[in-house]
């Protein structure tokens, strides 16, 4: 009788996650497969029967491809930038929101709008504001920084998509930190306090430490979208000027779908996902062993 009934579980069991597991298998796994058959190939997309090259694809990323090196240095340089402002300044205005203000909830809806507009919308808004927008402003106010060309060199066009990744995401991370804030206990606040401690000394004696779940959840999720950015080069500077802001997902893009290197281009996407993969296991690593309970 024991035995009829748990093979009837398994049974059950077994019907209701064999639909859930052929949809991972066709959305991932199977795709994944593809991948790393195709990344061995020479392939244009087109070819019925892709060229068997081995290992040459990843030789030529590593050893001569100019184009990966200089879009790998772009998300290096992008990645830690991005992780760094923005944690702090979802921090910051974490801080000043959990404050009893009359308009907090106004304040807080209007800091987390732009996270609910696709990065490619918000592309397009700043470049028509660095294009005209900053021209017209010039033109009324004469300060030279609506004069520069935002867009139109490395340096400015670097600091322009960084900025409006900022700007369109911070209120997403701001909503995380104002929930740790909101677990940190008001007594151990109220203890220190008594103690003498200023404002300075509980923020990083007490709320830091106990914003760790918190911050190791932001970093993890700043470095996975900051090392895959992609749209936001697409609508803003389409890789420009002189291609000085391609990403390593934005070079994939443009090998694979420009240029039709089907197979070079899989090569570098299986790179980029390796690298995604082990880089966010350092990190979590790191930042768990840290973390306080409250």
């Amino acid at each position: 009788m024991k035995m009829g009934r748990k093979w009837s579980d398994r049974l059950q069991f077994g019907i209701f996650t064999l639909p859930v597991l052929i949809c991972i298998a066709v959305a991932f796994y199977i795709p994944f497969v593809m991948t790393v058959r195709y990344s061995l190939t020479k392939w244009n997309g087109i070819a019925k029967h892709p060229k068997f090259v081995g290992l040459d694809n990843f030789h030529q990323i590593f050893t001569g491809d100019a184009n990966f090196s200089s879009a790998a240095w772009f998300t290096i340089k992008y990645m830690v930038l991005y992780i760094v402002l923005v944690n702090v300044l979802a921090i910051v205005l974490a801080l000043i929101l959990d404050m009893k203000l009359r308009s907090t909830t106004w304040l807080r809806a209007a800091f987390f709008v732009p996270y609910i507009l696709s990065l490619v919308i918000v592309g397009f808004i700043w470049k028509f504001i660095f294009m005209q927008g900053f021209e017209s402003l010039g033109a009324t106010t004469g300060w030279g920084i609506f004069a520069m060309s935002w867009l139109g060199e490395p340096g400015l066009a670097f600091i322009s998509i960084l900025g409006v990744s900022i700007w369109q995401s911070v209120g997403f991370y701001m909503v995380i930190y104002i929930a740790g804030l909101q677990a940190v206990p008001e007594d151990l606040k109220e203890a220190a306090t008594v103690d003498g401690a200023g404002a300075f000394r509980k923020f990083f004696s007490i709320t830091l430490p106990l914003l760790a779940p918190s911050i190791t959840i932001s970093v993890f999720m700043a470095l996975t979208n900051s090392i895959k950015v992609f749209d936001v080069i697409l609508s803003l500077t389409g890789g420009g000027p002189g291609g000085t802001t391609y990403s390593v997902a934005y070079d994939i893009y443009r090998d694979t779908f420009q240029n039709n290197l089907y197979g070079y281009g899989t090569a570098k996407a299986l790179v980029l996902f390796i690298a995604v993969l082990v880089i966010t296991f350092i990190q979590l690593g790191i930042f768990k062993r840290r973390e306080v309970e409250a």
